[in-house]
């Protein structure tokens, strides 16, 4: 650490007041998830989804500590950025089914709400009430006016 600069020092235990930058960054990683909860209208139990999404979008962002640099693109200056369009969270949206054993009379899509973005696949992460579970599709055709709950 030294040879690069860093002066190591640490905080007493269980006193997370003394790290003043990892508690602003923890208040801004809150307070952002609270703020999409309660504009989607999502419910608490999608809270560790919500906190994802809110940490994809503030590494995503540009930042005046960074001089207006993506921190994304510093952590990892060598990985593509794949943005994809963002959308309002919690909207209800249509995830288009295409996969194999489907009759010509099936349905082609599956009602849900956009839940955020997934780090290992460039697609839209939305969870289905009917199938109880999640979808993850690049194929999605949003309703962003109007939210499911």
């Amino acid at each position: 650490m030294n040879s690069h600069g860093i002066l190591y020092q640490t905080s007493c235990p269980y006193i997370p007041q003394q790290n003043g930058v990892a508690e602003r960054k923890n208040k801004h990683l809150v307070e952002t998830t609270r703020t999409l909860l309660i504009h989607g209208r999502v419910p608490q139990r999608f809270w560790g989804d919500v906190i994802l999404s809110a940490c994809y979008l503030i590494n995503r962002m540009p930042s005046l500590v960074l001089n207006n640099k993506i921190p994304h693109s510093i952590l990892f200056p060598h990985e593509p950025l794949h943005l994809l369009s963002l959308k309002v969270f919690g909207s209800s949206c249509f995830v288009h089914n295409f996969g194999p054993g489907l009759d010509k009379l099936s349905t082609r899509s599956h009602k849900c709400f956009f839940l955020g973005f997934t780090r290992s696949q460039k697609g839209y992460k939305c969870f289905s009430l009917s199938l109880n579970r999640y979808l993850i599709y690049a194929d999605v055709t949003f309703i962003e006016s109007y939210f499911l709950f």
